[in-house]
């Protein structure tokens, strides 16, 4: 990682906390003992409470956004801080793509309300044999125009994987139909919006690098499993498809295990750093059974995170909701190479089973950050540090999901000031 570059000069001071920050949370991936227990800021409308502005100034507003996430890092003065502008300030670039899996605060929710997923088969179970044939053409012709309105051109493109000789020269004609030209306009200026967001989130970076902070992490990527039923077959096709289509269902898995890590390998070496953030939707014990996890959703998870580790990255994972029925399967990794993020499994449990295996993260209470008293923010914080710090564990603190949308600031200034009063 280089915490130099850009316009904002680091002074030697802000460089050596810089370095201190980074070297406890990497102490911690390494199973040794930091000088003390490292604290980490990740939320995504939280800022926008924090600052005084609604959530939809921040998804809009480059400048508003970069201030309050700014002001935030700078009060706190966590040791890792999660890439906020790239969580939220997408909304522009999200209208001009016409996108269609979300809605946002200003575009199909109010205001002050956050993200709303819209869940729906955006691939037929017929259709999984053209996506095991073809990704990318199965992606241009089918799912690209369903997810997003910029696209819908490209419904009408040739088949790419039939081009050859005279028949290319004769096959590019489709890229004149006034449809397909107006869907590059469209992503053309979808992207000049997403480079101008891009800039301002580098700048924010190396604005809070210049004062002595690192990102926690520089990508996100996602399980192969979560990224099919997520984002292809939706909730009750996934389901059914464990029954129905679980042979083609298990090779769509291996095929996506394969271009995710190769995607998230790529992004992380081109962002400069190892954390990779990885969100775990379907996971959790109530989602199947111990047998279906092991069968259908860990084996293309695993495969991926040994090829993410063989490269020099750190995964992870953030496991959502309660995992305590999967921790003795998901400990089936080298030690000493990932981060493991729990929400809401018991963190003491945790640590029993993984401790000699990976750094621990989390994982205080949403609701007792949202609706709690600082003093009973302080009792839960000094809980973590008796029960699994001052045993041993190589504990990140932070929220079960990072800081909650609602969270008041007393709250989290109760947070990292316990932090250093019991771990500091």
């Amino acid at each position: 990682m280089n915490a130099s570059t850009g316009p904002h000069a680091q002074t030697p001071a802000a460089r050596a906390a810089y370095d201190a920050r980074w070297a406890r949370i990497m102490a911690c991936v390494r199973l040794e003992q930091p000088d003390r227990m490292p604290v980490g800021l990740h939320s995504f409308f939280w800022p926008a409470t924090y600052g005084g502005i609604s959530y939809r100034e921040l998804m809009y507003d480059y400048d508003k956004a970069k201030q309050v996430c700014l002001d935030a890092v700078l009060e706190f003065e966590p040791d890792g801080v999660f890439p906020l502008l790239m969580g939220t300030t997408v909304g522009r670039g999200l209208e001009k793509l016409e996108f269609k899996q979300l809605q946002w605060p200003g575009h199909g929710v109010g205001d002050m309300q956050p993200f709303q997923y819209l869940d729906r088969e955006y691939m037929t179970a017929d259709e999984y044999d053209d996506f095991l044939f073809d990704p990318t053409g199965f992606y241009l012709h089918q799912y690209l125009p369903r997810v997003a309105g910029a696209f819908e051109g490209f419904a009408k493109l040739p088949d790419f994987a039939g081009l050859h000789y005279f028949r290319l020269v004769h096959g590019i004609r489709p890229f004149a139909l006034p449809e397909v030209r107006a869907s590059f306009e469209k992503i053309v200026a979808a992207a000049e919006e997403m480079n101008v967001m891009f800039g301002h989130h580098l700048d924010w970076t190396q604005r809070i690098a210049a004062a002595g902070f690192p990102l926690f992490n520089g990508g996100n990527s996602i399980a192969p499993y979560d990224f099919i039923a997520d984002y292809f077959r939706g909730a009750t096709g996934m389901m059914k498809d464990l029954f129905r289509h679980k042979d083609k269902l298990k090779l769509v898995l291996d095929k996506a295990a394969v271009f995710l890590a190769r995607m998230t390998i790529r992004n992380a070496r081109a962002a400069d750093h190892p954390i990779v953030f990885i969100p775990t939707h379907w996971a959790p014990d109530a989602f199947m059974s111990p047998k279906q996890f092991e069968e259908f959703w860990w084996p293309s998870f695993r495969r991926m995170l040994l090829e993410l580790i063989d490269a020099g990255l750190v995964p992870m994972p953030m496991w959502e909701s309660d995992c305590t029925k999967r921790l003795e399967v998901i400990k089936d990794i080298p030690p000493g190479t990932c981060i493991y993020w729990f929400e809401r499994t018991d963190m003491v449990r945790a640590f029993e089973v993984l401790g000699d295996r990976v750094a621990l993260r989390g994982n205080l209470s949403p609701s007792m950050l949202t609706t709690g008293t600082p003093a009973e923010v302080d009792a839960a914080v000094r809980h973590l540090v008796d029960q699994v710090w001052r045993k041993g564990g190589k504990l990140i603190l932070d929220g079960a999901f990072g800081i909650p949308d609602e969270t008041p600031v007393a709250n989290v200034r109760a947070m990292f000031a316990a932090a250093r009063k019991y771990a500091g």
